[in-house]
């Protein structure tokens, strides 16, 4: 990692960039798996969206905005209901949700995956199905339960013994069953930053398989009438690339799967490998498609049951990044422009924008990368070595390390950065008491906001000094 405890200033100073971004000949020219599918150059040479011209978009909407592309969304998940056909495929709403999106959601014919009462409100307000809604999370509430339990959802995952008491405290007090899969660590460290890998023993989620924690949590709801077990879950981490990680984690969690049928006389119906399937951030990523991620995690689940000589239960994923993550970009106005001295001769050129880290903490957070390009016009000046900075009074407040933009991008410019869909708006905060920004969906021309910009009164409104 290049990020430092104490903030950027810190880091080791490279003004070359990172070895995989090259010069390009033309840097008006876009990277089209990093963009909506939608995205062009309109006429003048401003991006296009949605046949919304980013230009138009900022005069009515302002900057900075999430620009979320429909058709880019609905494709994606329209992609994975038709690659893993036989499974349930859940779209994980932690990386991007509301109630619009949970009404796209179902009528691509996904099933939606939450992890707080918060985002369950999301759900239930837009009207989900709550049996296609399974409930996530390490330290669910009781007041979180019991709403699970009173709406119907069909699965909650549980992740400790405390919760599995508490659920069956809820189940005799609500008078229902509990549909549970239990949240197992495989012990598997996918290759992705610590933050995100979640399978490893040394993190939060989770029952140990080789401690014997999630053994024991099978047994003591598969013989407790309270309780509806349906299977076991394993979630390995985040923005992974390959399907050696889950191979590993589907060996080890389909041996405790066969272990319970062997000594308890238990089948489990159902096995949910996760989510975390990567996207295209920049140049260097290469991210699986559906069809791909389908065939290659069916062999492995088919291969080791044979192996193992039990049925092939139903299989569950969780997409969210893989889905949302390239259907929005992020649309700035630059406000500074400056070029800083550093040592022996080298400088580094800062491009400031309106945003920053309370809008895309995950630069600063994992040390993410980005990439962008100029928005509002196509530019004829040479390609300079850029790094896209906030606004924030933080020296860590970078959105784009480095970046090749056109040389004369200039105070007043827009930019633009894909692949902002998941986590972002998520994540996002009132740092410094900045209003978080709108998202705004566009389709065949038409922009429509779906979660609209906070104003002053909304930051007030919790301030009972106001």
């Amino acid at each position: 990692m290049r990020a430092h405890e104490a903030g950027a200033l810190h880091a080791d100073i490279n003004t070359r960039g990172p070895a995989w971004l090259r010069e390009p000949v033309d840097p008006n020219l876009l990277h089209e798996p990093l963009w909506p599918v939608t995205t062009t150059r309109a006429e003048g040479g401003a991006l296009a969206v949605g046949g919304v011209d980013l230009r138009e978009l900022a005069a009515e909407h302002g900057t900075p905005a999430y620009v979320l592309d429909e058709e880019d969304f609905r494709g994606r998940a329209a992609a994975f209901r038709r690659a893993f056909e036989g499974y349930d495929v859940y779209y994980a709403g932690k990386a991007f949700l509301c109630t619009t999106v949970a009404r796209w959601v179902a009528e691509e014919g996904l099933s939606l995956d939450v992890c707080s009462g918060g985002e369950l409100t999301v759900a239930l307000r837009a009207g989900t199905d709550p049996g296609r809604i399974g409930f996530h999370g390490n330290n669910k509430s009781v007041t979180e339960l019991r709403r699970a339990l009173e709406a119907g959802v069909g699965r909650i995952v549980v992740d400790s013994y405390d919760e599995i008491d508490r659920l069956a405290t809820l189940a005799e007090e609500t008078g229902r069953v509990a549909p549970v899969m239990i949240r197992v660590t495989a012990g598997v460290e996918a290759h992705t930053h610590e933050y995100i890998a979640t399978a490893h023993e040394d993190q939060k989620f989770g029952l140990s398989i080789s401690a014997g924690q999630a053994f024991e949590a099978v047994r003591r709801t598969s013989d407790d009438p309270r309780f509806r077990l349906l299977g076991l879950h394993s979630h390995i981490g985040s923005q992974i690339f390959d399907t050696s990680g889950f191979e590993v984690a589907a060996r080890r969690v389909l041996a405790l799967h066969a272990q319970v049928s062997e000594e308890l006389g238990v089948e489990l119906p159902e096995l949910d490998l996760g989510g975390g399937f990567g996207i295209a951030y920049t140049r260097q990523d290469d991210p699986a498609d559906p069809a791909q991620l389908a065939v290659e995690l069916t062999k492995i689940v088919e291969r080791e049951c044979r192996s193992l000589g039990v049925a092939v239960p139903r299989l569950s994923v969780e997409p969210g990044r893989a889905i949302v993550g390239p259907a929005m970009c992020t649309l700035y106005e630059v406000g500074t422009v400056k070029e800083v001295a550093l040592d022996a001769g080298a400088s580094r050129r800062y491009v400031s924008v309106d945003g920053g880290m309370s809008d895309n903490i995950r630069t600063a957070l994992y040390d993410a990368d980005y990439s962008a390009a100029l928005a509002s016009r196509r530019s004829a000046a040479p390609a300079v070595l850029s790094r896209v900075v906030g606004k924030h009074c933080e020296a860590g407040d970078i959105l784009v390390k480095d970046e090749f933009l056109p040389g004369d991008v200039a105070p007043g410019d827009l930019v633009a950065v894909p692949g902002t869909g998941a986590y972002c708006r998520s994540m996002g905060s009132n740092y410094n008491h900045l209003l978080r920004p709108p998202v705004v969906a566009v389709r065949d021309g038409v922009a429509t906001v779906v979660l609209r910009r906070e104003t002053e009164d909304d930051l007030l409104r919790t301030d009972v000094g106001a």
